[in-house]
């Protein structure tokens, strides 16, 4: 538990020290007019209260990633603290704030956009294909997780009651991804939000009361999965590509240009983007803490479960076990909640991220049915492989998991090119530089050694890491030095 504490002190710190640093690096124009004032359209391009923003944005980047995948981590151990932690402050906040400032310097722009600004036409159209792609699988995961969730809640987990909840879901997502941002979103995020912080914070005092014994950082930071049944996988990359959201996630960079378009003053792009990734961290964290009492201290067999338990269990049976019926049903709504408002709005930065690059208006709604009706038919074919094939949520997990630290690869290496170019600051472009050659290690090596990607040996591993570490380090200083010094200009 001390470690735990230490760690949450620790979140906040960096948010108050290195996320003011990162603003300073940026140095956000509190008098330019952002895109919500000087292209707003009623639709997408709309300003609106900041506490409302946050809320939006926090709940669009807070899929099922900082609780499945930090319940699924913390069977590495007391690793996944530190990765949570470490990872928050210098790699994913920091991804988050800057990609979305980025946005509002570009007109509001989406991250293939600004990808092609930066990494050129050709990466720019890689990356159309390959975030709508993440943003359909995104999609999928998140009606199948919460259906699966809602379908235990009512008593029925069967095929039957899952597609139906799926269905309802599903329609939600039709609507909210057409109609203006300020009709559903933004009126029903606020709720949704309590919710889900009810839950973490419901879970906190639980935790300071019931005071477990939980794995600490000095214990060792060796690998613990092969004793509560997580053989052959190695902390790195595994457990880099495990929990994502709670750390980095690449998904977040589609999300930032939403709220890149309703914010009315560059200045609050710290609280909404870096704060908000900070937030997520911290319930990553707890839900970290959580699964290290389930798995680690007698906490499957204390709420009548076992070790074997999916992501989704742990959180129906903690919930139930820790918060009583009433607790139990809030702190579940919370679950279901931040899934449902992270796939919402994958379908929305769908339609806008293929509307910008058509050039298409997406103010008449007949022109955004024309970009919506193919993305939400694919979303029902990955929809039903969900369903029909007993380990098909594993499957699209695996590809999603590993297809958005891939995303947030390319995102880091945008805007440490932006920094190089345009930043006042000499060398501030480490700030994502050594972020993005890390991640781009972990990515390689995990398609390398995976059996879903390459299935190389894992011996390979830390040759491949550091290897691509490396060399990704010395591609970047050569093209710099190639570039000669450029003189800090505003993008």
């Amino acid at each position: 538990m001390v470690s735990f504490l230490l760690c949450i002190l620790a979140l906040v710190a960096g948010y108050g020290l290195y996320g003011a640093f990162v603003e300073r690096v940026f140095g956000p124009d509190p008098e330019r007019p952002t895109p919500a004032v000087s292209k707003a359209d009623g639709v997408d391009f709309i300003p609106m209260p900041t506490w409302k923003v946050f809320m939006i944005q926090f709940l669009n980047i807070a899929g099922t990633g900082p609780i499945f995948g930090a319940i699924m981590g913390a069977k590495f151990g007391p690793a996944s603290y530190l990765w949570i932690v470490l990872g928050c402050i210098f790699a994913g906040a920091v991804h988050d704030y800057l990609s979305g400032m980025l946005s509002v310097r570009h007109g509001g722009a989406g991250l293939p956009e600004l990808v092609g600004s930066y990494l050129g036409n050709g990466t720019k159209k890689v990356m159309l294909v390959f975030s709508v792609i993440l943003l359909l699988l995104v999609g999928a995961v998140f009606v199948y997780s919460p259906a699966l969730i809602l379908g235990d809640m009512a008593g029925d987990g069967g095929r039957g009651s899952i597609m139906l909840w799926a269905g309802v879901i599903f329609a939600y997502y039709v609507i909210a991804t057409l109609l203006p941002i300020d009709k559903i979103i933004g009126r029903i995020y606020p709720a949704f939000a309590g919710a889900l912080l009810f839950m973490a914070a419901a879970l906190l005092v639980c935790l300071l009361v019931k005071w477990p014994s939980l794995p600490e950082i000095w214990g060792g930071l060796q690998n613990r999965g092969p004793s509560v049944g997580l053989a052959g996988q190695s902390i790195f990359p595994c457990l880099f590509i495990t929990i994502a959201c709670g750390a980095i996630s690449g998904f977040h960079a589609t999300q930032s240009p939403l709220m890149a378009r309703c914010i009315k003053s560059e200045t609050l792009g710290r609280p909404i983007f870096y704060g908000a990734m900070i937030t997520e961290g911290m319930v990553a964290l707890i839900w970290a803490a959580v699964a290290s009492w389930f798995f680690f201290d007698g906490g499957a067999a204390a709420v009548g479960s076992d070790l074997g338990a999916a992501a989704p269990a742990v959180v129906t049976k903690v919930s139930r076990a820790w918060l009583g019926v009433l607790g139990g049903i809030l702190a579940l709504l919370g679950v279901v909640a931040a899934p449902i408002t992270s796939g919402d709005t994958a379908f929305r930065s769908a339609r806008l991220i293929i509307a910008d690059f058509l050039k298409l208006d997406q103010k008449p709604v007949h022109n955004r049915l024309l970009v919506s009706i193919p993305l939400f038919i694919g979303a029902a074919v990955l929809l039903w492989f969900n369903v029909a094939n007993a380990n098909g949520f594993n499957i699209i997990w695996r590809y999603f998991g590993w297809a958005n630290q891939t995303l947030s690869v390319f995102t880091l290496w945008t805007v440490t090119v932006y920094l190089a170019l345009h930043a006042r600051r000499k060398l501030s472009y480490l700030v994502t530089l050594l972020p993005a050659c890390f991640m781009t290690a972990v990515c390689l090596t995990f398609i390398c050694i995976d059996k879903t990607g390459f299935g190389l040996p894992a011996a390979l591993t830390p040759w491949l890491g550091c290897g691509t570490f490396l060399v990704s380090l010395a591609l970047f200083f050569l093209w710099h030095s190639r570039r000669g010094a450029s003189s800090p200009t505003a993008a």
